[in-house]
């Protein structure tokens, strides 16, 4: 399986996000809004709150991710984008945390933060396609710095943590790691 294009995920693309994330939104009703509402929001919200959340996101711009389409059909989604974007993930207590303080509000220092495929398009690749793609879109945009905080090595291609990524994705990738603040969770990082 190859994913036949790689697109931003601009307002006009919600429905193919909407038909990839399912009527559960993913993650238990997550619909991408993990690192981006405190968790007391998060605790309180429902599914719809987190969809409405992050259609608002979309809707608004510029893209927070990418999808991969085969055969016209969204397959795959990584949220990637200025760390500014994701505020839970710049969290101090966080693994993900940044290095600097002064990252948060860098607008070239970027994160990849998520991913999601459709089960039938696991364990073919296309993760390493989503961020080979994601790191010329951050070029593109002007990033200098990509960052992600994956987890080390799964078997299991369906593992829930794998919405981080795997590391060995990021590594194949030329990221070095430059953190590691628990074990199995190392912060990685790429200068563009």
């Amino acid at each position: 399986m190859t994913a036949d294009e790689i697109l931003p995920l601009t307002p006009e693309r919600w429905p193919d996000f909407e038909d990839l994330f399912g009527k559960q939104g993913a993650c238990y009703g997550c619909w991408c809004t993990y690192f981006r509402l405190p968790p007391a929001t998060r605790r309180q919200n429902d599914g719809q709150r987190n969809k409405d959340h992050i259609h608002d996101r979309i809707m608004a711009g510029p893209p927070p991710g990418l999808l991969a389409y085969e055969e016209g059909r969204a397959v795959g989604w990584m949220q990637i984008g200025p760390r500014a974007d994701v505020p839970e993930w710049n969290n101090a207590r966080r693994v993900s945390a940044p290095l600097e303080p002064s990252d948060v509000a860098d607008p070239a220092v970027w994160a990849i933060s998520c991913f999601f495929l459709r089960a039938s398009a696991r364990g073919r690749g296309l993760s390493h396609r989503l961020v080979e793609a994601g790191l010329r879109h951050a070029a593109a945009q002007g990033a200098r710095v990509v960052e992600a905080c994956p987890i080390d090595h799964s078997k299991d291609s369906r593992s829930v943590g794998l919405f981080v990524g795997s590391t060995r994705v990021f590594e194949k990738a030329g990221f070095a790691c430059v953190a590691t603040r628990k074990a199995g969770r190392p912060l990685m990082r790429l200068v563009l």
